[in-house]
């Protein structure tokens, strides 16, 4: 049978074992900052090169791999789509206390994909590809940026989407009884409720050393008030078995599962897990049917300085869904009620995408990021492998570090973005081509969107690797790009891109 192609969509202008070595040879070309001149802010500034795979064409065939390192010898560079967007948030939290994240909680990928971007939506389901691409400084490397996007969120009360079937699992132990958790968990599901539409059910478990449920799946029209006061008598008590809350919160979406409807458990915790089992693979394990059988996803809502950011991240990537962290009642507002659609929604499972190299015009490819996300190049087009589930309204970013070949022109890579219908579980795909002319002469005559994903990126990697060479950029140059981008934008995002930087800067001792 024939896969169903989309045609990409047009815009000018991956892995790795550390991500150090990933940057390093970069950063000493002045990858991130190199060039003075000021760009356009569209995406499509640029011609990209070669035609993207035409809608109705045969798959092509996925070429063999030649090893897991996303380097040189090997044109093919594979991946589950992630739209987790928890590690810049605790990052930001951590600087805001006055101290430097653990580099371990760092993933540069969700720092990337942090922000808004200018990618052209499709008209339907599924996707849209654009490729952009700047050249960097001396030694042949370039950064190119793959942005895949989806069709815009519809409001939160919009009909356009389907019935929601939330099962909302909520950490009442003793570490969230600190007003910026628990009691910022109640702010959001308050916001929750008076956003969800009639036809929408919710469920309320809440877990410390033993889970209850605290309403079974009810149908939000003529019960917004039960929701609310199910909501109040939420209260801290003592341990975290959230093993127990889990298994609590999937039986209830079991109970209250609804054909036609998106069928969602979303945790809601310091993932700071004391009691019962811990590991994030035994916990899943005891509902992968309802992952399954059913598709029931998880969406995990982090909260708390001190907060259990791999056990969350792990979870989510088993359980099908994504994660947020959310320090303050903007980012709940902005959770619950501005992003809620793209939160319980899916237009997308099991979505990858594969990057074809083109080895005459390049030596050498690295993925910055997605290092827990690989996928072995030849599962690529097999739908039995896990990949990445996405809503409405959501983008997703991969750049890359390229090391071009000297005096090679032509076509730099193509892009090929593979997901599974929700409803009918058909394999879909989308394609785009880049050629080297389509290239920006350095990173500053790119798009500000461009610019503010190569900065965001750096930034990652400064927190996760000390001790780069002396040509790496500093945080304080960092830091006045994102000032300069943020005016330039007057993208509060972008502000507090630069407030973060200078944060750490402070904290490096003005690096």
């Amino acid at each position: 049978m024939s896969i169903p192609h989309t045609t990409g969509t047009a815009t000018a202008p991956t892995g790795p074992r550390r991500l150090r070595a990933l940057l390093a040879g970069a950063a000493a070309a002045g990858l991130l900052l190199t060039g003075c001149s000021a760009g356009g802010d569209s995406a499509g500034s640029g011609t990209a090169q070669d035609k993207s795979v035409q809608e109705g064409a045969p798959a092509p065939s996925a070429a063999p791999s030649r090893g897991d390192d996303d380097r040189g010898g090997d044109r093919l560079s594979t991946f589950a789509l992630d739209v987790d967007t928890a590690s810049y948030g605790y990052a930001r939290r951590a600087l805001a206390d006055g101290r430097l994240p653990e580099p371990s909680t760092v993933r540069a990928e969700e720092f990337v994909n942090s922000f808004r971007q200018d990618y052209r939506r499709p008209e339907g389901d599924g996707f849209s590809v654009s490729l952009d691409g700047a050249r960097a400084g001396e030694a042949g490397w370039a950064l190119m940026r793959v942005g895949l996007a989806t069709r815009p969120e519809p409001g939160a009360g919009d009909g356009d989407r389907a019935p929601a079937a939330l099962t909302f699992v909520v950490d009442v132990s003793g570490s969230m009884a600190d007003e910026d958790r628990l009691g910022l968990v109640q702010e959001g599901l308050r916001t929750m409720a008076g956003r969800l539409r009639d036809e929408d059910s919710v469920a309320l478990v809440a877990f410390s050393d033993e889970a209850e449920t605290l309403l079974p799946m009810t149908r939000v029209g003529g019960h917004r008030g039960e929701v609310r006061d199910a909501v109040d008598r939420l209260e801290a008590l003592s341990s975290t078995n959230l093993a127990a809350g889990v298994r609590a919160g999937y039986t209830a979406a079991l109970d209250g599962l609804r054909d036609g409807a998106t069928n969602r458990v979303v945790l809601m915790s310091d993932a700071l897990a004391n009691t019962g089992e811990t590991d994030a693979d035994a916990i899943l394990r005891e509902v992968a049917h309802a992952r399954a059988d059913h598709g029931i996803t998880l969406f995990g809502v982090g909260v708390g300085s001190e907060y259990g950011d791999d056990l969350m991240e792990r979870l989510t990537n088993r359980g099908d869904g994504h994660t947020v962290y959310v320090s303050s009642t903007e980012e709940a507002e902005r959770v619950f009620s501005e992003d809620l659609p793209r939160n319980v929604d899916l237009v997308a499972r099991d979505a990858k995408a594969q990057v074809a190299f083109n080895p005459r015009t390049v030596a050498e490819h690295r993925l910055i990021g997605y290092e827990n996300r690989r996928v072995a190049d030849e599962d690529f087009r097999d739908d039995r492998v896990d990949g990445g589930e996405v809503g409405p309204g959501h983008t997703v970013t991969a750049l890359y570090a390229v090391r071009l070949k000297k005096g090679e022109e032509g076509r730099l890579a193509t892009a090929t973005v593979r997901w599974l219908d929700p409803e009918t579980k058909e394999a879909r795909e989308a394609s785009r081509s880049l050629g080297t002319g389509a290239l920006h002469d350095s990173v500053r005559q790119a798009s500000a969107r461009f610019q503010v994903t190569a900065v965001a990126a750096h930034f990652a990697a400064a927190l996760r690797e000390s001790g780069f060479g002396p040509a790496t950029p500093e945080l304080s140059s960092l830091a006045e790009h994102a000032d300069a981008l943020a005016e330039r934008t007057e993208d509060p995002q972008v502000r507090e891109l630069a407030e973060a930087l200078h944060q750490a800067v402070a904290l490096r001792g003005g690096e």
